[in-house]
């Protein structure tokens, strides 16, 4: 057979595997085939998600498991040794590989990233192909390792075991990049990764090398929440076995290798300091998780332990890294070593996409100013002045405002599900106190069946915080509804979280971020592939900030008319879209109300608040937003947005036409615009159900009249141009146009239309084929058929 007659698999087997392995490589521990690096991203149909195209390497060269340090892309024999090289690249630069490699059998393209002989491309024989130590040599020169110490470090082997979990490519690069980075003697570490990517995952990886290897013997982890500390011991750092402790009640054994401890149980104002019992080298490694919150401020206790222990090497992890005038995390770690984004996250699938819906009170909007005489509820006056958003639950509470909060988060679940575990954020404990009542009388039918239906959950709520490990697991129903104001701002994996409510004036960025992590986690077996946001505050402008980096998929404003039950079946929340409100609102910083675990006092909320009712309120403004083609929030309709992002892939109508006359299935079109956030079931609820994507993008993006499939099938047989074929055959072509005005294209693009109803009715598949002759000619036939339908626009 011809070389040019192969597949990319035949080229693959027979060509570029065979140069591989015998250049030294292992075929079991070196050598990964058809390696899917992400999940592709998750798009949103109303209540329905899909998965986009999952990025895959044909070939990843490891020199050890989880250190890649070569990608090799093939093509078959039609295309030039080069056509793969430039995808590659791209490959390459996700997955922070020196060595690219393209082929299409007849040799190698070989780009070398450490090159410095200005060769950096080059083509070598299959016979020349690297042998692992030659691309080892590359990728240390790559990774600036110089010595045999660093170099045995960053060999030293990742934890395996029969579960056959493996660290995902960005987790490998930050584990890598940090083990190499101590390895060099860089003390001051900072890694950035989104909520919901596995920081303690990577931790664990980390401490497991570096301790293995010998280059860290004793190791503290530090966090904040005693939930993490627990969670951590009991599932990511579970492998350490005996070797591993948690330090409590500041009981100090300094017999272990690895120590788990709070922040709070090494300092506090109410005793010695227990870290003291430490001498300061105690420690060659310590890892801080979340370091955005205590350890970034200066003059914190938090920061006096890290001072302590100031020999020992300090990592710092967290989603969010805080940069103000007064805290600083790069201040102290220095520039990240890595970042992994949220909207990298959304990107790859590995985090789950979010909608927005926006909901505008009157009496935020606009404020409120009570009447002459007006009363509170203890009979006294309430001062003449006007209260704004700000005011509303911090200084003044208003029960009708309350009550319409809860009636439209009812509303949204009652159409969606009313067991969608969700979050409300709320100003502070009284308000989260509050919000429960309302909420428990807005759904009294499922609250009278459990009273765990509902529940605040607050630093100084004990029923609460007792039933936190409940709501965050997914098997466990209830609760069903948290209120709180800080408590689970950070830290808590709310796997299931759906619904996420912005009730509460967020002025940080760091708070803002962190909030929206309690719902990017994805758990397909309990149905989570997405989240909601719901702000009453206008909080998600915050989403415009050049400092956030998450794209939502939809965002919504919801006038006094809209009724939510339905909100999620909207074909408007369909389309990929970001948020701009055209308005800067500066929002005071919230006090910070001390946790209660592991010491402190609970310090009791401002009082005072005035209280009222008899307030109308109402729900106003209703505005959809859509991210832009050129990546700047404009607001405009649907069809305004479909057109741009149609236009931005094809810039005129003859180069769409040419375009999908060419294509061998018109599905793959369809496809790939889906996949870039064009959603046709959305578009024909809008412009007509009749039409087929075609007519769609002709009409939407370059303003042809569109023809219902109908029209279409009918103009193909007043053409009368099926005569050529016999008269079974013709039955069949009529059968099938018959299928594509009732169907779609979709349809009669696949074989298995001709086992349906009523092409089944004709004879089997097979005598339905060989009515043409066989199958290349039924398959040119229906090409034909295609060519037909299309061959004009009205």
């Amino acid at each position: 057979m011809n070389k040019k007659d192969l597949s990319e698999s035949d080229i693959k087997a027979k060509f570029i595997t065979p140069a591989i392995l015998n250049s030294g490589w292992d075929e079991q521990t070196q050598i990964g085939r058809e390696i899917f690096f992400t999940d592709g991203r998750i798009y949103v149909k109303g209540k329905l998600t899909a998965r986009g195209k999952r990025k895959f390497a044909d070939y990843i060269l490891f020199y050890k498991p989880n250190v890649p340090i070569a990608i090799i892309e093939a093509k078959d024999n039609k295309h030039s040794i080069k056509s793969g090289i430039q995808q590659a690249l791209g490959y390459a630069n996700t997955l922070d590989i020196p060595c690219v490699f393209s082929s299409n059998g007849d040799g190698f393209c070989f780009h070398d990233k450490t090159a410095t002989d200005g060769t950096i491309e080059k083509e070598i024989a299959l016979d020349e192909f690297p042998s692992p130590e030659e691309l080892w040599k590359k990728y240390k020169k790559y990774k600036g390792i110089e010595t045999e110490e660093v170099e045995e470090i960053a060999k030293q082997d990742y934890f395996q075991d029969n579960s056959g979990k493996t660290p995902r490519y960005y987790q490998q690069i930050a584990i890598n990049r940090t083990i190499e980075a101590v390895a060099k003697g860089q003390n001051r570490i900072l890694l950035v990764m989104a909520t919901g990517c596995g920081k303690t995952y990577t931790a664990f990886h980390l401490i497991w090398r570096l301790w293995k290897s010998g280059a860290k013997k004793r190791i503290l982890f530090l966090a904040d929440r005693t939930a993490l500390i627990d969670q951590t011991f009991r599932k990511d750092f579970a492998p350490f076995k005996e070797a591993m402790t948690i330090i409590k009640k500041k009981k100090i054994d300094t017999a272990y290798n690895i120590y788990l401890a709070l922040y709070q149980g090494l300092s506090d104002s109410k005793s010695e300091d227990a870290y003291k019992q430490f001498s300061p080298d105690f420690f060659d490694l310590i890892i801080i998780d979340e370091c955005h919150r205590g350890s970034a401020k200066e003059d914190s206790k938090w920061r006096e332990i890290l001072a302590y222990f100031d020999k020992a090497t300090h990592v710092g992890l967290t989603a969010t890294p805080k940069e103000t005038t007064e805290v600083s995390n790069i201040d102290y770690f220095g520039e990240p070593i890595y970042t992994y984004s949220l909207k990298q996250g959304i990107d790859d699938g590995f985090l789950a996409p979010y909608k927005v819906v926006k909901v505008t009170l009157d009496i935020d909007a606009e404020g409120w100013r009570p009447p002459i005489g007006f009363l509170d509820k203890n009979g006294n006056p309430v001062e003449d002045r006007i209260y704004n958003r700000t005011d509303f639950d911090k200084n003044i509470v208003v029960d009708e405002r309350r009550q319409s909060v809860a009636n439209k988060i009812t509303e949204f679940l009652k159409g969606y599900d009313r067991f969608a575990k969700s979050i409300v954020f709320c100003i502070d404990i009284e308000h989260a106190e509050g919000m429960r009542t309302e909420l428990a009388n807005t759904n009294s039918d499922l609250f009278s069946q459990n009273n765990k239906y509902v529940m605040q959950i607050t630093g100084d709520n004990e029923e609460g915080k007792r039933e936190l490990d409940s709501f965050i697991n997914p098997s466990e129903p209830y609760p069903v509804i948290a209120t709180t104001s800080k408590l689970m701002t950070t830290g808590v994996d709310a796997q299931t979280c759906k619904l996420i409510v912005l009730d509460s004036n967020i002025g940080s960025m760091t708070e803002f971020k962190q909030i929206i992590g309690r719902g990017t986690r994805i758990n397909e077996e309990y149905g989570k592939t997405y989240f909601t946001i719901m702000d009453f505050r206008n909080v998600t402008n915050l989403f415009a900030d050049p400092d956030f980096d998450g794209d939502p998929v939809m965002i919504k404003q919801i006038n006094e008319d809209d009724d939510l039950s339905g909100v999620e079946d909207e074909t408007t929340e369909e389309i990929i879209t970001d948020i701009l409100d055209g308005e800067e609102i500066e929002f005071p910083e919230e006090p910070d109300y001390p946790e209660i675990e592991g010491g402190g006092d609970i310090i009791n909320e401002p009082s005072g608040k005035i209280r009222v009712n008899g307030v109308p309120v109402k729900i106003v403004n209703e505005r959809i937003q859509y991210l832009g083609t050129d990546g700047k929030i404009i607001t405009e309709s649907l069809k305004d947005y479909t057109k741009n992002n149609i236009t931005k892939h094809y810039q005129t109508l003859e180069k769409f036409l040419t375009h999908w006359n060419k294509a061998e299935k018109k599905e793959a079109i369809i496809q790939e615009l889906e996949e870039q956030g064009i959603f046709f079931d959305a578009l024909k609820e809008e412009v007509g159900k009749d039409f087929d994507p075609f007519d769609l993008i002709c009409h939407l993006a370059f303003e042809a009249k569109p023809l219902t499939r109908k029209e279409r099938a009918n103009n193909v047989k007043k053409r009368n141009y099926f005569t050529k074929y016999g008269e079974k055959a013709q039955t069949i072509l009529n059968s099938l146009l018959d299928k594509y005005a009732e169907d779609g294209l979709l349809t009669i693009e696949s074989t298995e239309v001709l086992k349906l109803d009523p092409l089944n009715k004709l004879g089997t598949p097979m005598e339905l084929i060989q009515a043409f002759g066989g199958k290349q000619q039924y398959l040119s036939a229906l090409k034909e058929l295609e060519t037909e339908l299309y061959n004009s626009i009205a």
